[in-house]
């Protein structure tokens, strides 16, 4: 049964005070939650702020303000909980990185907010994966620059939807509703991002076609 299947009968228990459905509500989408924190997590704070965390203090928030959701959920679970996480996310780095991260290009503004966005260099890491030895790591290197350079020449908002499309794997509804544009404008832009994106990965040597929808 897959977590969404599960989702609208752990809310009812949970609604009701079932505090073991509550926690399994919140565990269900971790993986979910730690890939899109970890992908937004500032590359100067990485080893300093690990993604359980953040995870951490979104759930403790999450079960707080659960009642408050219940009443009123005016989004689905998941992006409730997915826009705590980025919340979180969003304090720490302000916390910890002060006035340096408080340019505004380096957030994705919401129709509720904002968070942290996924920059290309977090974006080119994804696409290269890991490579072990030192001539791997050389060449993966290599290949992260040239992509992030490729990635630099797209919209923020084609980038964004790239990372919630293909790395978040959020739904076109979802992405729609998180970026607040009609499901057709989503679709269409995300066909034409994933299609540029084809493109620059044509011209990078060795980079991972075989990934890519």
């Amino acid at each position: 049964m897959s977590a969404d299947s599960e989702t609208p009968e752990l809310l009812q228990r949970a609604s009701q005070g079932d505090q073991q459905a509550l926690g399994k509500l919140l565990g269900i989408y971790q993986d979910r939650l730690r890939r899109m924190v970890h992908l937004r997590l500032d590359r100067r704070l990485q080893g300093r702020i690990d993604p359980s965390d953040v995870l951490q203090e979104a759930y403790l928030e999450a079960a707080e303000r659960f009642g408050d959701y219940v009443r009123a959920p005016d989004m689905p679970f998941y992006l409730w909980l997915r826009f705590i996480a980025g919340q979180k996310l969003l304090v720490l780095h302000r916390r910890h990185l002060g006035t340096h991260a408080r340019d505004a290009r380096r957030e994705v503004s919401l129709y509720r907010g904002a968070l942290p966005e996924a920059s290309s260099a977090a974006l080119a890491a994804q696409l290269v994966g890991h490579r072990t030895t030192p001539s791997q790591a050389a060449v993966r290197a290599e290949m992260q620059v040239r992509l992030q350079e490729a990635l630099n020449g797209m919209s923020p908002l084609d980038r964004e939807i790239l990372a919630l499309r293909h790395f978040e794997q959020l739904t076109n509804a979802e992405t729609a509703r998180v970026l607040n544009l009609r499901e057709s404008t989503a679709s269409q832009r995300y066909a034409r991002a994933l299609l540029r994106l084809k493109d620059i990965l044509t011209g990078v040597p060795g980079a991972p076609h075989e990934d890519m929808p």
